[in-house]
């Protein structure tokens, strides 16, 4: 489903080249869950938006279902991520002025779906935040926020979920909260999950572990691996 090759990223800051990625490959199948770790500014969140076509690699070459990203121009990355990506971000992105409703609907819309919002509540509702439709995102707990942005992820039913650090700004109550409904998300709709995680209990949880340091990929190992002795 994701294949990275040789995927390097220098990025110039102050007058000077900096290596964000270097040299990293990785073949994530369908259907898998996949953990991103390690220390900040290892390259873990650049790693995910390379993946999702939002930052184009110095050299190597990334591909979605057998699609070079490279060949695509703007408007056709855009339809790839609109159609076969979900991406959730750490500060949530939700448009302030919209409801959670139409923060949900608006993928929808953009697809041109014939009843977005009659969607957008049927997925508010699988996240347990039917009460809250009408209420704005500064209204919202963060944890109520992070799971409108997975519910909008999941609007058009992407067969690629990419996570940045879902857990991160939310307290323990809401992170576990949130938690638990990315693994039903998983279970239910079977796609493949790649997330970023400073947390130890949700790395656990996932088919496979990959850490990286220094824009390296310095492990890679499946939940069995982690398990033997």
């Amino acid at each position: 489903m994701i294949a990275l090759r040789d995927v390097t990223l220098r990025l110039h800051a102050a007058g000077r080249a900096v290596t964000v990625l270097d040299d990293v490959s990785i073949e994530i199948p369908d259907k898998q869950f996949v953990a991103v770790v390690g220390p900040s500014g290892s390259g873990k969140s650049t790693l995910l938006a390379v993946m999702a076509g939002l930052e184009r690699p110095t050299s190597g070459t990334v591909a979605l279902d057998g699609m070079d990203l490279a060949a695509l121009d703007e408007s056709a990355l855009a339809r790839v991520r609109l159609n076969r990506i979900g991406f959730v971000f750490q500060s949530f992105h939700l448009i302030p002025t919209l409801t959670a409703l139409e923060n949900v609907a608006v993928p929808l819309e953009l697809a041109g779906d014939a009843r977005p919002l009659d969607r957008a509540r049927d997925l508010l509702d699988a996240v347990g935040l039917s009460s809250r439709a009408g209420h704005y995102p500064v209204q919202l707990s963060g944890g109520e926020q992070q799971r409108v942005a997975w519910a909008r992820a999941c609007a058009r039913r992407p067969p690629i979920l990419l996570a940045d650090e879902p857990t991160g700004n939310l307290d323990a109550e809401s992170g576990a909260q949130v938690m638990g409904l990315l693994r039903a998300l998983h279970g239910e709709r079977g796609g493949t999950l790649v997330l970023v995680t400073h947390d130890a209990q949700l790395a656990g949880d996932a088919d496979r572990t990959i850490a990286l340091r220094g824009g390296r990929v310095i492990a890679d190992s499946s939940a069995v691996e982690r398990l033997s002795p």
